[in-house]
């Protein structure tokens, strides 16, 4: 055998004494405990799988570069967003409900997450294919999952429990309405746009604020497919999306992504006339037009994808100077929820794997843990005079802002023209074309006929649309045979 190929070891880089052969007593006889090699290789295969993500398990991702082309300091001094920065990143997508082996081209929002790599440390952005969401109030969430997942008696999924929850929830609406059209199950991750969705706070040098929306076109143009079409690259290939990025990058054809922003000027949200922190809702661009600030690219493929793509851990509350959150409900339960989720998933030192680690230099004391491979050195607490490092709030001057109220548990204060069913109106009235309205309403009597769905619930689903818009409502009627 050639010198040139390497021979195997164990994990502890010790030569492995065979490739193929366990310890045992004689051919014929026992294994013996004494083999750790043998152990070593089946206790790690146990354990080559963390558990999956609760949501958005199936996906893939791709690094690129982040390039600020237009000046936007007046509205934020966040350093990656300053005009001729480059920022490398990493990009996940996903579907939302499904589990790790699910197909890729199911109908269900994509996840659009986003991880920057700054030198102020790491701003994430975990957003959405869409610009809203189903609930605005994060006490729902897991009970609007549990709708969407697998039953308890007989681990079957079940439409009738997810319109059991739609219908009565009218604050899904508007993304049941996108869900519905043929945007529910895009052509590929190359060929549909992202969003942060909710809304942040940007703030300058000066400290003035402004709140924001980010939008991600896709340079590649939106295509989308229709369910039968959705169907059928399902039966035939479950990953076609995953392995389409991959082919795509590996080819040299790189996607990319325009960057626009929304401003809006801090005063406006209290008076403004729908809830601007209401993740249901858009924002009218005919009030705060899209504002082009740069681009980002996709440039290279991941070289192990569990390790840098399954361990991948993406947190809203990774917000780097001159960004910070606003009173968003849902993003304020995700500022929890998703570093919170990593620690169970990857271990409480998940950002010490490379793939979450930070560029900028990392002063923490947090120290120890499972997994902990970094040899901190005291002191490791704060303050004190052994010359550690020193908080420096002034980095965060402009994030505060005044808020008052009794605590309460309520849903936000109406704005003057807010309610639920407004905005997914406008979709259908002014948005979509006439095929894409038949095409939906298509979507919607395919999903709801299936078989569990029972004839209560078919009622409950056309008075759903209807409330939408009347002609809505009627199609859907027609379809399922609910007579009015």
């Amino acid at each position: 055998m050639s010198e040139r190929v390497p021979y195997t070891t164990d994990d502890a880089g010790l030569p492995a004494p065979s490739d193929r052969f366990s310890e045992s007593v004689g051919a014929n006889g026992p294994l013996l405990m004494q083999d750790h090699y043998v152990i070593q290789k089946m206790a790690h295969f146990n354990r080559e799988r963390v558990p999956e993500r609760v949501v958005h398990a199936k996906g893939g991702g791709a690094f690129g570069e982040l390039e600020i082309t237009e000046d936007v300091s007046a509205y934020t001094k966040a350093s990656l967003f300053q005009k001729g920065a480059k920022t490398p990143l990493l990009i996940r997508f996903s579907t939302v409900a499904g589990e790790l082996g699910s197909a890729d081209t199911a109908r269900d929002p994509r996840g659009f997450a986003l991880k920057f790599y700054t030198d102020e440390g790491n701003y994430d952005i975990v957003g959405n294919n869409t610009p809203i969401f189903f609930i605005r109030d994060p006490s729902q969430f897991s009970d609007f999952i549990h709708s969407q997942k697998r039953r308890a008696d007989n681990q079957l999924r079940d439409h009738n429990m997810q319109w059991d929850f739609w219908t009565q929830t009218p604050a899904s609406s508007h993304q049941v309405s996108f869900l519905m059209t043929d945007r529910g199950t895009p052509k590929s991750w190359r060929h549909m746009h992202g969003f942060g969705s909710h809304t942040f706070m940007w703030y300058n040098a000066d400290g003035a604020k402004f709140w924001v929306k980010y939008h991600f076109k896709t340079d590649q143009g939106v295509q989308n497919l229709s369910a039968d079409e959705a169907k059928g690259i399902e039966a035939a290939d479950p990953d076609a999306h995953r392995r389409d990025l991959w082919t795509a990058i590996e080819n040299g054809d790189f996607p990319s992504w325009t960057v626009n922003v929304q401003i809006m000027p801090f005063e406006d949200a209290a008076e403004y006339r729908v809830n601007p922190f209401d993740l249901t809702k858009v924002w009218p661009h005919e009030d705060y037009p899209e504002i082009t600030i740069g681009k980002f690219t996709l440039n290279r493929n991941p070289r192990n994808y569990f390790s840098e793509i399954e361990q991948a851990g993406f947190e809203p509350s990774n917000l780097v100077p001159g960004i910070a959150m606003s009173p968003d409900k849902m993003l304020q339960g995700r500022l929890f929820s998703y570093p919170d989720a990593h620690r169970y998933r990857i271990g409480p030192n998940y950002l010490q794997l490379p793939v979450n680690q930070p560029k900028a230099p990392v002063n923490s004391y947090n120290f120890d843990g499972p997994m902990n491979f970094e040899a901190k050195s005291d002191p490791v607490y704060a303050p004190n005079t052994a010359g550690g490092p020193v908080a420096q709030p002034e980095r965060y001057d402009g994030a505060g802002y005044h808020v008052s109220g009794d605590i309460v548990r309520s849903d936000y204060a109406l704005h003057k023209e807010d309610d639920d069913f407004s905005q997914p109106r406008a979709l259908w009235e002014k948005v979509l074309t006439e095929d894409e309205r038949t095409a939906m309403v298509g979507n919607i009597v395919g999903h709801a006929s299936a078989p569990e769905v029972t004839g209560d619930m078919k009622k409950r689903v056309v008075e759903y649309w209807t409330n939408i818009h009347p002609d809505l409502g009627a199609g859907v009627a027609k379809g399922l045979g609910v007579q009015g």
